[in-house]
């Protein structure tokens, strides 16, 4: 069974790098303009339903309806897997990622990244208040964010949660739009951040809240928003708990 783990997850290796590879000339031209910067959330939304379909994975998408597509919004997932990047390709909303500086280290994916999201060294103040500033430029621009509050894959007892950090909630109360809880419940299991990196079997989801409004709300108001954010997407993965154990156990 091992065997066949580890050929299922080169296989999805290879789709997710041939997907990629006969994208990347058009993404190259979306790069070349900024003005069409914004077609980059449509490519890759192909992008992950192409890759997701293409390994036999169907993700459940659950979106709360009051998510209006053309407002713009903070999305604040939680981060157990490397499959929640491309998960996220299912936002209902034109989105620029905010994610780590080494993923610029991927040959060609890197590149792409760079030129159409935003990459952050946390190690780093100068390079944190730059980003925060681009991130600031892009929610005033009309285009959501996508930043994962955990800043990265931290918890080492998923699905229990790391501690937010306060940039998302930041950006959201002085740009005064609405920041989203994202739960993602199930991708720690089908490929968990333990070192084996083997695609396991169970099912995908992920699942967008209800709106939290930031309206009127000052910076005397982050930590209240932050535990109200922590505690939805908290609350979501408690009750996924059960059908998590049933799924590892399979």
């Amino acid at each position: 069974m091992k065997v066949w783990k580890k050929l299922y997850t080169y296989y999805a290796g290879l789709i997710f790098g041939i997907t990629f590879l006969i994208l990347f000339p058009i993404f190259l031209i979306i790069i070349s303009k900024k003005s069409w910067h914004r077609f980059g959330y449509h490519l890759n939304k192909f992008w992950a339903k192409a890759f997701f379909a293409g390994i036999a994975k169907p993700v459940e998408v659950e979106v709360h309806p009051v998510i209006n597509k053309d407002n713009n919004y903070v999305f604040c997932p939680n981060h157990f897997s490397y499959l929640d990047i491309p998960v996220m390709g299912f936002t209902p909303a034109n989105f620029v990622f905010v994610g780590k500086s080494s993923i610029k280290k991927a040959p060609l994916f890197g590149y792409m990244f760079d030129k159409l999201h935003i990459a952050v060294d946390r190690q780093s103040k100068i390079s944190s208040y730059e980003t925060y500033k681009k991130s600031s430029v892009v929610a005033r621009h009309g285009r959501s964010l996508v930043i994962f509050p955990e800043g990265g894959i931290l918890s080492k007892k998923p699905p229990q949660m790391a501690r937010f950090k306060d940039g998302a909630f930041r950006i959201a109360i002085e740009q005064q739009i609405p920041i989203i809880p994202v739960t993602i419940p199930f991708n720690w299991i089908v490929l968990p951040e333990n070192g084996d990196f083997t695609l396991k079997r169970g099912k995908l989801k992920i699942v967008f809240h209800e709106p939290i409004e930031t309206a009127g709300k000052k910076l005397e108001d982050l930590q209240s928003l932050k535990d109200r954010t922590f505690e939805v997407i908290n609350d979501h993965l408690k009750k996924h708990v059960n059908n998590a154990g049933r799924q590892g156990n399979t």
